[in-house]
């Protein structure tokens, strides 16, 4: 679940000021177990290092503005071999690659559209698969991530 709006404003300008990309963050509240998660990213990559640094500042900014009430765990991480795709310039940067998309409701009787990344237009998301091209509009995306290619 993507982040409050605020959250990711407040916390972008902290890793980029780092040298890193801040790819996204997600916010899962549970009662007593919510979980607050930074995915960063680098020229280089990301190491168990690089996570501590930010996850170090991170928590100084979150200590000290306070935007989440209530306990949570921060994770910082990099986005792996299935990047998450939090923004909209993403699905023009990843043109190309694999995607796989999970919608808020059905579309064309699917919950997923899974294919060929074709980029970004004014109706939404352009998919290229087999069976033919898809269009998702934005607003209609629950979820996405990049896919490693087998």
């Amino acid at each position: 679940m993507k982040a409050p709006e605020h959250v990711t404003e407040l916390l972008e300008p902290v890793i980029e000021g780092l040298g890193y990309e801040c790819v996204g963050v997600e916010f899962h509240p549970s009662r007593g177990n919510a979980v607050l998660r930074v995915f960063i990213d680098g020229p280089e990559g990301v190491s168990v290092d690089d996570c501590a640094r930010v996850s170090h500042q991170v928590s100084g900014v979150l200590d000290v503005e306070d935007p989440i009430s209530g306990d949570y765990t921060l994770e910082v991480s990099s986005p792996g071999l299935d990047r998450p795709v939090f923004k909209t310039s993403d699905y023009t940067r990843f043109a190309g690659e694999s995607v796989r998309i999970r919608l808020r409701e059905r579309i064309d009787g699917r919950r997923k559209v899974t294919g060929r990344l074709a980029g970004l237009t004014e109706e939404g998301v352009i998919v290229e698969a087999s069976d033919g091209r898809t269009v998702v509009p934005l607003s209609s995306i629950d979820g996405a991530h990049i896919e490693l290619e087998p």
